[in-house]
């Protein structure tokens, strides 16, 4: 089959560069076209194959792709922290996931993937099956860099789909690590391989009938473009985009536990998370004792090497995410927001940002519609529930939500009310390898992990016997 790749010359982007102190550590070369074809095609090969491994077979190098990531952790680790930044013991925290992962589609795979009989008037049998459609492209982001490539993976490799991984750009590093750690479990050569493409070269694969579905977790408008591509080729994509996530705190709740949940979930991975509680809303009764608890955490955080133990925060993963951080947190200052635990750039090498805490946000300060990735809360006050909803709905994003309440009844309604696709109630809710994970509006569509996970990206195919 003929490649839509084009021979014109690609930019070399993949390179780790240390946030902790701006050096370049290591470049990776982006494809030439050439490489870039013949990685599409060796995955489109390594599919034919693949799709006829019995389940398992891919059970036992499920298996044993778990116990080679446990021996690797720390290797694993140490790239993740050294290229985005976050504190070594959570590197280690997300690491522990991929095997997880692994391990929940072994032990479930045969199960998500048993035929479903139907009774159907005029067939004396009818099955239902979830079938491979073919090569699967991957674009992941920096934040978790190992958890995402495996999101995006291991569904479909159960599924019997081959993957194509694109990494960000500055955590290329771990995610060939990771390529490597799966060929020495004893996965198939081209079965799952790392794909450093540039962006013309995903358009280009995008177009390649050889490539069948796209999942993306990333930027609204990155997934803005990719979904238009999809979408004029016919091909499934899954988005994974945005959050601005609601933490709302009622009348009745336990404010010490919401309070001591909220700074913790807000200022993991130095607050780079898109399920992060970025928008705290309170209602008037328990906003004093609620903002006391949360802004002492904020206060008290340890910025700096991330490979120190005592450090609590970070580096953010980039200069220039820092610096966009930095305008945001400017331009809401600067139009009157009230600050209630002072913060921002911190000069110096590195992308250090110094975790802070704004109220009093209004709707002409970039805060109130942008994301904020970083270190940076905001706090918001309202009278009751009802408008507690309303402000949490008022959102582009609709990823996440938590609600907090000891009254069951009034919880339950609010977490009814909320758009989006999860809620947790009187707990952070996350994204549990065993569910569905996925939002609303300008935080995506498609579903990630369970079931879901597999059947985004199968073919549903019905077989009637007369």
């Amino acid at each position: 089959m003929t490649s839509v790749l084009t021979p014109k010359p690609t930019k070399r982007a993949y390179a780790t560069v240390n946030p902790a102190t701006g050096e370049v550590v290591r470049e990776f070369p982006t494809l030439t076209n050439e490489e870039a074809e013949a990685t599409l095609a060796n995955a489109h090969e390594a599919f034919l194959s693949w799709r006829e491994t019995p389940v398992a077979e891919r059970v036992r190098l499920f298996r044993r792709a778990a116990d080679v990531i446990d021996a690797n952790t720390a290797e694993l680790a140490r790239l993740t922290t050294l290229e985005m930044g976050k504190p070594l013991d959570q590197s280690v925290f997300e690491v522990g996931l991929a095997p997880q992962m692994f391990r929940y589609y072994a032990d479930n795979g045969e199960e998500l993937l048993r035929d479903e009989e139907i009774t159907v008037p005029g067939f004396s049998r009818m099955i239902t099956r979830r079938e491979p459609i073919g090569v699967v492209l991957g674009i992941e982001p920096w934040n978790g860099p190992t958890y995402q490539a495996m999101r995006a993976t291991v569904p479909n490799l159960m599924l019997g789909n081959t993957v194509l991984l694109k990494p960000s750009e500055v955590s290329a590093g771990s995610t060939v690590f990771l390529g490597e750690l799966l060929a020495r479990a004893g996965f198939p050569p081209n079965v799952y391989q790392t794909a450093l493409v540039s962006t013309e070269q995903v358009s280009a694969y995008i177009a390649d009938p050889r490539l069948r579905a796209v999942t993306l977790t990333g930027s609204d408008r990155a997934g803005s473009a990719v979904a238009a591509q999809a979408g004029k080729h016919i091909k499934p994509v899954v988005l994974e985009l945005g959050g601005s996530d609601a933490f709302i705190v009622l009348d009745s709740a336990d404010v010490a536990k919401a309070a001591a949940t909220a700074a913790t979930c807000r200022l993991m991975l130095g607050g780079q998370i898109c399920v992060s509680p970025k928008r705290i809303i309170l209602t008037d009764k328990v906003a004093g004792e609620f903002t006391a608890a949360f802004t002492g955490v904020f206060a008290t955080q340890k910025v700096g090497d991330p490979f120190d133990p005592e450090t609590t925060l970070g580096p953010l993963s980039s200069t220039a995410a820092a610096d966009l951080l930095q305008a945001q947190y400017q331009d809401a200052v600067d139009k009157g927001a009230t600050v209630l635990v002072p913060g921002g750039r911190i000069d110096g090498p590195g992308a250090y940002f110094q975790p802070a805490v704004l109220t009093d946000i209004t709707p002409d300060m970039r805060l109130y519609r942008e994301e904020a990735f970083g270190p940076l809360a905001m706090i918001y006050r309202v009278p009751d529930a009802d408008a507690a909803v309303e402000l949490a709905n008022s959102s582009q994003y609709g990823l996440g939500g938590n609600v907090f309440a000891e009254d069951p009844d009034e919880a339950q309604s609010v977490a009814r009310r909320l758009d989006t696709g999860a809620v947790g109630i009187n707990t952070f809710f996350g994204a549990p390898i065993e569910v569905p994970f996925g939002g609303t509006k300008n935080s995506g569509f498609g579903r990630e992990l369970g079931r879901s996970g597999m059947d985004a990206f199968a073919n549903i195919k019905n077989y009637g016997t007369a």
